[in-house]
């Protein structure tokens, strides 16, 4: 059975290789986040970065900039588990990793164990899509893994020029990484990390990258994120957090129109359901551009 630690394999996989580039410098990503539980109306932040059963991180090494997302899957509340909790401790996981420095970029073999932490001797049981996305600061290179329905975008010249691809079982139910009680053996999915779509793209200084749960992809279409990022003008962190949080909320408006056809909606409609309107759900949004790196 899957164990929540075992994913940093993910991140291991992540971290990675390739030619030297032209550019001397290195690049780092100045990252901002916002988002908003469906619960609420307003953005709250609980502890641990998480929106509501959403939960992500941002974390830095001298090597590479690593960021994630990972979304909780609320049916657990029909065996009396809180979602949060699997993938607030994934996202933990993932960040303890990379600052104790438990990746080689230049090597993505990892000692067996090197992930564990406190709670790899916990029971936990829950489910969670996960999105890792790593900057070879040196390389310049993005590395990343997406298992589910969360993903990311890179935008250069106003354009998306490479993105992740959404894994789906069917319809609204993703990929999802599991740990399944007795009771529920069998009954819940449970995908294996080597089953997460990997790729590695070279990146440019001003890229933006923007990564986020399905609750900001079910309700905002590509030309809607693309015609906010177009209000990001530099890469002060100032700039990008306004910009997270003015995608994070039109989502979140968007979400609970009941007469906008949504992705989600029209998704939907292909798979023979009439559905319309926006989906209520977490919304989790990073929102990164590739800078040069000062210390």
């Amino acid at each position: 059975m899957f164990s929540v630690l075992s994913y940093g394999r993910l991140v291991a996989r992540a971290v990675l290789g390739g030619l030297s580039q032209t550019d001397s410098r290195d690049y780092s990503l100045v990252t901002a986040s916002c988002g908003f539980g469906k619960d609420f109306r307003k953005g709250i932040l609980k502890k641990g970065m998480c929106y509501g059963d959403d939960a992500c991180f941002v974390a830095r090494h001298r090597s590479a900039d690593v960021l994630g997302v990972a979304d909780g899957v609320g049916g657990w509340r029909d065996y009396g588990v809180d979602p949060s909790q699997f993938s607030g401790t994934l996202m933990r996981t993932c960040e303890r990793l990379v600052k104790e420095g438990r990746f080689v970029p230049s090597n993505p073999v990892v000692k067996e164990g090197s992930w564990f932490c406190a709670h790899s001797q916990t029971f936990l049981p829950g489910s969670s899509t996960a999105c890792i996305v790593v900057l070879d600061r040196t390389r310049h290179r993005l590395h990343t893994a997406n298992l589910g329905d969360s993903g990311f975008l890179v935008v250069r010249g106003g354009e998306v020029v490479h993105r992740s691809d959404e894994q789906q079982h069917y319809f609204n139910t993703p990929f999802q990484l599991s740990i399944a009680p007795p009771e529920a053996e069998g009954v819940v999915f449970s995908d294996s990390p080597d089953a997460a779509d990997s790729t590695t793209f070279d990146v440019q200084l001003g890229d933006i990258i923007l990564t986020a749960t399905d609750g900001l992809f079910d309700n905002m279409p590509d030309y809607m994120i693309l015609q906010e990022l177009k209000k990001l003008k530099n890469s002060n962190y100032e700039s990008v957090q306004q910009t997270a949080r003015s995608i994070a909320e039109q989502a979140h408006e968007l979400a609970y129109d009941p007469n906008y056809m949504s992705p989600f909606a029209q998704f939907a409609c292909d798979n023979g359901l009439n559905v319309r309107g926006g989906k209520p759900d977490d919304i989790t949004v990073l929102l990164s551009i590739v800078a040069e790196y000062t210390d």
